[in-house]
């Protein structure tokens, strides 16, 4: 990665732009160790990695990295017997049964998954909830297992109610917690049995409710990007390109990463994606350029794997359709 980024500047030097690469990791070199522990099945190294780390730094996401690994369902277990009183293998444990319920049910519309898969992507998700609310009864100040709980309530679909309340749950502990916001904006999107209008009056809420500033501010490009998702071909480009949409783009980005206020946070890589994603579909080529230029030539998978299987190459399509 950073020869790739020593290649990028001197690149960049050449053409007037940065080499484009998927941005997995947020440069963390914590992450590939955590995925080599977790590969050995090397639970003290894991749980060092983990208890250095800090809910409000990069915890959740080496916790996402550990459960994204083949074979940690294997030895998971045994760690949690081993330590009854100790809530971080249970929540490892219950982000993997997450990860590995998805596996088995795969991304297909539902009408393409079989019974047996839905079966075993329920049994998984609910073990993933047990092991959570434990997490939870032992740390109670913990913000990430409540963040687990609202996506196996969305897979498990346990209710518009209690899916509020894990969010509620999440927030009180860690009120800009960006993953839970995006669950919740999931969660009340048309195609998990809410509307578009819900899903943008909460993107509008969350971000506004804010501080200037916020990282937030991308809930409001992904919401319009969900909407044009969900419409058929010819209508979601025209919609993108409404001029109420261009000015709620605006207004979030005055709101989040143009304002003086505004940190980089780990995130700041997602957000900035975002918002050139959804500037680029509502032709608006000046603002996408200039998110294309904050992000440095780093891609995240999301949202540019909705327009192609290789984000970087979908990247790069609208980067030069910008003119940067």
């Amino acid at each position: 990665m950073a020869l790739l980024r020593g290649m990028g500047r001197t690149l960049g030097r050449m053409t007037g732009r940065p080499v484009a690469y998927l941005d997995k990791d947020a440069d963390d070199p914590q992450m590939p160790l955590a995925r080599a522990a977790a590969a050995a099945g090397d639970w003290p190294a894991l749980r060092a990695l983990l208890e250095a780390s800090s809910e409000s730094g990069n915890r959740t996401a080496l916790v996402w990295a550990i459960a994204d690994t083949q074979g940690v369902e294997q030895w998971i277990g045994r760690a949690i017997e081993a330590e009854p009183a100790s809530a971080m293998p249970r929540l490892v444990g219950g982000f993997r049964q997450i990860t590995w319920g998805w596996e088995a049910r795969t991304s297909l519309r539902a009408q393409h998954v079989s019974r047996e898969q839905f079966r075993t992507f329920h049994e998984r998700l609910q073990q993933g909830e047990e092991w959570l609310y434990e997490a939870a009864e032992l740390e109670p100040r913990w913000s990430a297992p409540w963040y687990g709980l609202l996506v196996t309530g969305r897979g498990l679909q346990v209710g518009p109610e209690i899916a509020r309340r894990r969010f509620e749950a999440t927030v009180r502990r860690y009120p800009q917690h960006l993953g839970a916001h995006d669950q919740r904006l999931q969660q009340v999107c048309e195609k998990w049995g809410g509307s578009h209008e819900e899903m943008h009056a909460f993107a509008r809420e969350a971000v506004f409710g804010a501080p200037a500033g916020t990282m937030l501010g991308g809930l409001v490009a992904e919401a319009h990007i969900e909407q044009w998702l969900h419409l058929d071909g010819g209508e979601d480009d025209a919609y993108m390109r409404l001029p109420e949409v261009r000015e709620s783009l605006h207004a979030a980005a005055e709101h989040s990463y143009r304002h003086p206020e505004f940190v980089r946070g780990r995130s700041w890589a997602s957000l900035l994606n975002a918002f050139a994603m959804a500037f680029s579909l509502a032709g608006d080529r000046e603002a996408a350029r200039e998110c294309f230029e904050l992000t440095e030539g780093r891609v995240t998978e999301s949202p540019w794997n909705y327009l192609d299987n290789d984000p970087v190459a979908a990247y790069r399509k609208q980067r030069s359709a910008a003119g940067r």
